[in-house]
């Protein structure tokens, strides 16, 4: 099969990406407990030649990842010879459709219908457009690599249950996602019609204003949404390919040995000196993107629920988690 796979330079570049995504999510994941990312609630209060209009800025960034799938499907950089965009009905074709579904509400549909935006600093920016280009250009190359193809050309690989299951729940994550967030923008909503968003002297948009979210899955955590784009992308990456481990080989002993801080050390040294080419060999990207959504954006939850409660006291529910229901 190796014959089947290019050796160049977007060859190299796909396994660049793996690597750097990974390790880059391993350092800024852990950091972004300790620093505050400048957006959000955490974003600055005043115009400045670093700090962007946050629509704008939020929209430039989170295009980038679909242009750059695009331009690999176009490209197939993994493939010795251009296979053609995959078929509309294929497996590949479909979950080429709901990565690109994903991120027309992502990038367009949902800043153009929010009615405001926090202010974005450029390291955000810029952090977002690293993350883009390496994740839309490794997910695309992974759809159209001989790999793939092979995989879905096996009989049972459409009708295995983490097939269908992943399906399912890349719908419910994305309507999940959907709906809560669309709770957060009638809370602005709402606010701008009644006056209540704070503006400065000049009249104009000073922040953002926040209120407690209700309904739903607000009842249990605070972060829903990220819960359910986590969800979505979990069901992603079940349906694109084999899991990135054997459950088999899973132990209680293997378990406790990967938590301890020293084998945690090795484990870390070991990845970060492994070549490109040979980095991780079983995790995909579609798994690489559900590993770094989850350590890049937990610790912005887990801020945020903090402020959330000493923000509004008393009257933020108690027994409310961060962002996974009963949980977490």
């Amino acid at each position: 099969m190796a014959h089947m796979f290019s050796t160049g330079p977007a060859f190299q570049a796909y396994h660049y990406a793996r690597k750097c995504l990974t390790l880059s999510a391993l350092v800024g994941g852990p950091l972004s407990f300790i620093i505050d990312a400048p957006f959000g609630r955490f974003a600055p209060k005043r115009d400045g030649l670093l700090v962007f209009d946050g629509r704008k800025a939020w929209i430039v960034m989170e295009i980038v990842s679909p242009m750059m799938f695009l331009y690999a499907l176009f490209t197939a950089p993994l493939a010795q010879h251009n296979p053609g965009l995959p078929s509309v009905t294929s497996p590949q074709g479909l979950l080429t459709l709901l990565y690109l579904v994903h991120y027309a509400n992502r990038a367009i549909i949902s800043p153009l219908r929010a009615p405001s935006r926090s202010k974005h600093h450029i390291i955000v920016a810029l952090a977002g457009i690293y993350f883009n280009v390496q994740n839309g250009f490794m997910m695309g190359s992974y759809l159209t690599s001989p790999f793939t193809s092979l995989w879905f050309q096996l009989p049972p690989s459409t009708q295995r249950l983490e097939y269908k299951l992943g399906l399912a729940l890349w719908f419910l994550g994305f309507v999940g996602n959907i709906v809560h967030d669309e709770i957060l923008v009638d809370i602005r909503r709402k606010a701008n019609t009644s006056g209540k968003a704070p503006t400065g002297a000049n009249g104009r948009e000073k922040g953002e204003h926040y209120g407690i979210p209700h309904g739903l899955l607000y009842k249990y955590i605070s972060y829903p949404n990220y819960f359910c784009e986590w969800i979505e992308w979990l069901g992603f990456a079940l349906a694109s390919g084999p899991l990135p481990f054997q459950p088999s080989l899973i132990s209680l002993s293997s378990l406790t040995s990967l938590l301890s801080p020293l084998h945690l050390f090795h484990a870390v040294k070991s990845l970060v000196m492994e070549p490109a080419t040979t980095f991780a060999p079983y995790l995909s990207p579609p798994w690489i993107f559900v590993l770094t959504e989850v350590i890049l954006m937990f610790p912005r939850a887990y801020k945020g629920h903090r402020w959330y409660k000493q923000k509004f006291g008393d009257r933020y529910p108690e027994n409310r988690k961060i962002v996974i229901p009963f949980l977490l």
